[in-house]
Order: C-alpha cells, then sequence, then structure tokens
C-alpha cells in the first residue's frame, strides 16, 4: 500500500458553498425588512410569478400520507431556477408540544443543477401563505372590506391578519378558536400592532359584520367550520386551513353558490374544499384573474371563496425573495454542501488528499 499522499487538496471554490439561512437568520432578515414590508414584497413577487404562471413547470406536491400526518415535496421550475419545498403536516404534534407545519426549501440554477440556497421555511411559509391570501383577497374581496373573521388562531393567525393588513387594509379582527387559548394567544401577539381586535365565543359571533371570512383550522378530518346558514350574500372566504385528502372546512352547500377560485385545480381537487364535489365542478384559476383573461369579482352580492391549499409556485416566489434579499443583506452561513474537485473527473483523488 502506498504512502498517504503529502498534497494539500485544493480550497473548494466558490461554487461548493450555497447560501444557508438558519430560523435565526431568517427572523433577523424579516425584522430587518420589517414584517410588513416583507408580506407586501412576497405578495407582490408571488403575483408577478402568477402573471407567467405558463411558464413553469406544474404538478400535484408529492405527498406520503400516514394516520398521523403527511409529509410533502413541493417542486417547481420557471427554466431558469428550480425549487423545491419539504413541508409536513401533523395536527397531532401541538398536543405533545411541536410545531404541526416544519419546511425547509432549496433553489438550483438550472442550468448547472447546483443549488445556491438552502433556508428554513416554517417561518418563511407562513409569511408565504399569509402573502398569497391577501394577494388573492386583493382581486376578490369586497372593495373597501376592512373586517375579518379569523376562524382557527393557530400558528398561521396572525400571519394572516399581518397580511391583509399591509397589502388590504383590513383594521378589524373578529377572532374564534375551539381553544380559547389560542385566541388569547392572538389578541396578545396583536393587540400592538393598531387592530381592532375583538374575541369572539363562537364561528356565528366571529363572522357577523365580516367581509372577509378566513378559515385555518388544522384537525385532520372532515369538518364543517362554516355552515351554509352562516354565510351570506358578497363576502370573500379564505379557506386557507390545512388541506389534505378527508380534510375539509366548509359544508359543501357554501360551495355550490359560491365562485370558486384555486391555484392548480389537479391538486386542490385531491385536497382543498372542492374534493366534496363532482370532478366537473367549475373552479376558476386565480392565475386568469390575475392576468385578467378571466374576471374575478363582478358584484356586490357575489360570494367569493378562495381554496387555498398552497402550490410550489408560490414557494419559489418565497425562496426568489430570499435570495434576492441576500444580495444586500448577509443574514446567512455559507454551507459546505456540493463536492467540487479541482478535477471534475477526480473526486476519488479528491477524497484521498482528504486524509
Amino acid at each position: 500500500m502506498s504512502a498517504p499522499s503529502t498534497t494539500t487538496a485544493p480550497a473548494p471554490s466558490d461554487l461548493a458553498f450555497i447560501r444557508f439561512v438558519s430560523v435565526e437568520n431568517m427572523m433577523k432578515l424579516v425584522h430587518s425588512i420589517g414584517v410588513e414590508t416583507m408580506l407586501k414584497d412576497l405578495s407582490r413577487y408571488i403575483e408577478d410569478d402568477f402573471k407567467r404562471w405558463e411558464q413553469f413547470d406544474k404538478t400535484p406536491r408529492v405527498a406520503s400520507h400516514s394516520e398521523e400526518g403527511v409529509i410533502e415535496l413541493m417542486p417547481t421550475s420557471d427554466g431558469e431556477d428550480y425549487g423545491f419545498k419539504y413541508v409536513n403536516g401533523h395536527p397531532k404534534n401541538m398536543r405533545e408540544g411541536l410545531q404541526t407545519v416544519t419546511a425547509f426549501g432549496l433553489l438550483a440554477r438550472v442550468d448547472t443543477g447546483y443549488p445556491e440556497l438552502l433556508t428554513e421555511m416554517t417561518l418563511l411559509t407562513a409569511l408565504r401563505t399569509a402573502a398569497t391570501s391577501a394577494m388573492v383577497a386583493s382581486h376578490l374581496a369586497p372593495k373597501g372590506a376592512t373586517t375579518m373573521a379569523m376562524i382557527g388562531n393557530g400558528a398561521q393567525s396572525e400571519f394572516q391578519a399581518m397580511a391583509m393588513w399591509a397589502v388590504n387594509g383590513v383594521s378589524t379582527l373578529r377572532l374564534y378558536d375551539i381553544d380559547s387559548a389560542a385566541t388569547d394567544k392572538a389578541v396578545r401577539n396583536l393587540s400592538s400592532q393598531g387592530f381592532k381586535l375583538v374575541a369572539c365565543a363562537t364561528p356565528e359571533e366571529a363572522i357577523e359584520g365580516a367581509q372577509i371570512i378566513t378559515t385555518c383550522t388544522a384537525d385532520k378530518q372532515y369538518a364543517t367550520i362554516l355552515s351554509d346558514n352562516m354565510v351570506g350574500a358578497g363576502v370573500h372566504i379564505n379557506a386557507i386551513g390545512g388541506d389534505c385528502p378527508g380534510k375539509t372546512e366548509l359544508h359543501k352547500d357554501i360551495l355550490a353558490r359560491s365562485d370558486v377560485f384555486v391555484e392548480y385545480p389537479p391538486q386542490t381537487r385531491i385536497e382543498g374544499e372542492i374534493q366534496q364535489m363532482p370532478d366537473d365542478f367549475p373552479v376558476t384559476e386565480m392565475w386568469q384573474v390575475i392576468t385578467g383573461t378571466t374576471p374575478g369579482r363582478t358584484n356586490d352580492r357575489q360570494i367569493t371563496l378562495f381554496d387555498g391549499v398552497g402550490f410550489a409556485i408560490e414557494d419559489f416566489s418565497a425562496l426568489r425573495y430570499v435570495r434576492d434579499q441576500l444580495r444586500d443583506i448577509p443574514y446567512f452561513e455559507k454551507l459546505d454542501i456540493i463536492a467540487d474537485p479541482d478535477d471534475p473527473r477526480d473526486l476519488f483523488g479528491m477524497l484521498q488528499r482528504a486524509k
């Protein structure tokens, strides 16, 4: 056996390192930009990508379901960049002191396949989900809407409220959760944000006078958070609770008398509220509204319903936004994650020289 080489391994090139945004650095990034500004920026990035919807690869998320929850991969590409998110949804986790949703994501260059960004996405998913809701509401909610009912006051609720305020000017929140401690938490967190806050004892009380109704619950079951008689003419329903086959929040009669808007029908028909309806139940894709090819809200009595399940393009927009911010804001670490030998044919030699 030959003696170990004394040749020093070449230092990795810049391509060997990608920018990694930890939870700590994501929080620093958000506060350096400002929560309201970031929500407005994300809403704009998402809208811009919806305008070029036809450029993207589109596929329903790859989901692994269990009795306890779901683990999903959400990939897409616009031909220049490729992105994916790993995300789980485990409603039981809250009872064990764990997050219901956790996530991370990656953005890579299509021309080389080299990753360029790896980031936490638990916080970022909450921000992009809220930004998507607010962007959609800017197209579908009644003009001048100032009051939102927030049914489900868990980890998403404050983000939803802040985005609706930042993008659409919602200033009154009527809050309800089956767990009053969750409502108390939301009131406490939002009390300094300039809202008029009304803690409600029932969902019926929460929707009184609300022009926007957001349902955001997580239980993995068929549920009736809103029954048909609770929904009057002219409202916008933002149904964005954790979605999967066998999990709904709205009575199907609400869907039957609403104009329903979705992200990507092949995914929403499996996971969204419309899984209760026939396969040919009519829906409108949001990108068509945003590009002006299909009308959104057309009159004051129309019930608009966003059956939002979350789609990979929204995560791509969020990843693209974070990458762009890191050009000027250095809240990241360099992560040595790509093997980069000086001779691309000599991966083994690189290994040997590292002894």
